[in-house]
């Protein structure tokens, strides 16, 4: 199964890898000894957090690579413009629900890239769910845990 990724987001992940392959575990290696210099290892706090921590940035280790030998990188700085929303594009959004003057902007992303403070939204968001394909000017309507909100696409960028 491929998943949908922004080049932003594959360069944080091969940054994460990096740091967790070449850093992080020396940083372990070097916890793990210094806790084994301690003693008797069954009742060693110290060795077996290290050890809960090995553990942990192995296996994190391993969804990265699984995430990015799957990953469908899309770079739609490279698409030319057709005022519809795709993957990848900043949609900015016109509330037709209230007094029609609160704008937003959202960035489509992948999954692991959603961050809603930073206007990223996952493409399997019920938001990014229903302006795909969509063009400028279309009404959207958006089920939220709130009701459901009706929105005018304004503005597609490919940035």
């Amino acid at each position: 199964m491929t998943i949908p990724m922004t080049v932003e987001g594959a360069t944080a992940l091969r940054d994460e890898l990096q740091h967790r392959k070449f850093e992080l575990r020396q940083e372990i290696s070097r916890a793990l000894a210094a806790a084994r210099e301690h003693g008797d290892l069954r009742e060693n706090a110290e060795y077996h957090a290290a050890k809960e921590q090995q553990g942990f940035n192995e296996g994190r280790i391993e969804e990265i690579e699984s995430k990015l030998a799957n990953a469908q990188v899309i770079d739609v700085t490279r698409i030319p413009p057709a005022g519809k929303v795709i993957f990848g594009a900043t949609v900015t959004l016109l509330s037709i629900s209230g007094d029609g003057t609160d704008s937003t902007r959202y960035k489509i992303v992948g999954e692991d890239e959603a961050d809603l403070k930073e206007g990223k939204i996952s493409v399997m968001s019920p938001i990014a769910r229903a302006l795909i394909a969509k063009s400028i000017g279309d009404a959207v309507l958006v089920s939220t845990p709130g009701g459901e909100v009706e929105f005018e696409i304004v503005d597609v960028e490919h940035i």
